[in-house]
């Protein structure tokens, strides 16, 4: 079996903000909308204060809350872990956003939401249309860049290894503070990182079993 998940360094990570754009370039995201967010906040008092960075996205969690509401199966977990939403099934009644303890979803309205308001569509946002329409009125979020995984299968590559096969915010990182792989995979670099630097998910009292661990900082 394999279970997708995804290890990111805090003691590396430097806070670009690379993550939130390359997402939101993928997947052509409007206005607003990211499926990846970088939060900052600081802790301490002057002077010694020290910065916190916290990128988040979907845990893709192996007990997810989400799926169990979802009253039409829209919000379903693949057999590789992955938990996606189906547009064509959602009906935007928004109850996976209550259930998710991670606040990862997105409602995407049904108002055209544009970059420029009146003046039309940009290039990107027409290309968005052809390349990644998104159903408005329904749920989205971070599906890890399951297309991307799935056509670099069938050219044998490996996610998390081979750039062509692995999520965008990975491979947009320029400190390689996130990896990729296989959580079922004892000699994966994931399992490897959470071994070595006792990485832990967030908030693991809620019991949904994230598949996103973080290395704390040193």
């Amino acid at each position: 079996m394999t279970r997708w998940g995804m290890v990111i360094n805090l003691h590396t990570c430097i806070g670009c903000y690379n993550c939130m754009i390359s997402c939101k370039q993928e997947h052509f995201l409007p206005p607003g909308v990211f499926f990846a967010r970088v939060i900052v906040g600081e802790k301490g008092k002057y002077p010694s204060v020290q910065k916190l960075i916290y990128p988040v996205l979907c845990n893709h969690c192996n007990d997810p809350p989400c799926v169990d509401v979802c009253p039409t199966g829209a919000t379903t977990q693949r057999e590789d872990g992955v938990v996606t939403v189906d547009s064509d099934i959602c009906i935007g009644c928004r109850s996976c956003l209550i259930a998710c303890p991670y606040q990862q979803r997105t409602y995407l309205p049904k108002k055209e939401l544009e970059y420029f308001p009146g003046q039309g569509l940009t290039p990107y946002e027409e290309m968005g249309k052809q390349l990644y329409p998104l159903e408005k009125g329904t749920v989205v979020k971070c599906n890890f860049c399951s297309e991307i995984i799935e056509e670099g299968l069938k050219k044998g590559l490996v996610p998390g290894v081979d750039r062509e096969a692995t999520p965008a915010c990975v491979n947009a990182c320029p400190v390689k503070a996130r990896h990729f792989g296989d959580l079922d995979d004892p000699s994966s670099k994931v399992c490897g990182l959470i071994r070595e630097k006792k990485a832990t998910p967030l908030h693991p009292e809620h019991g949904t079993d994230p598949s996103v661990y973080y290395i704390p900082m040193g």
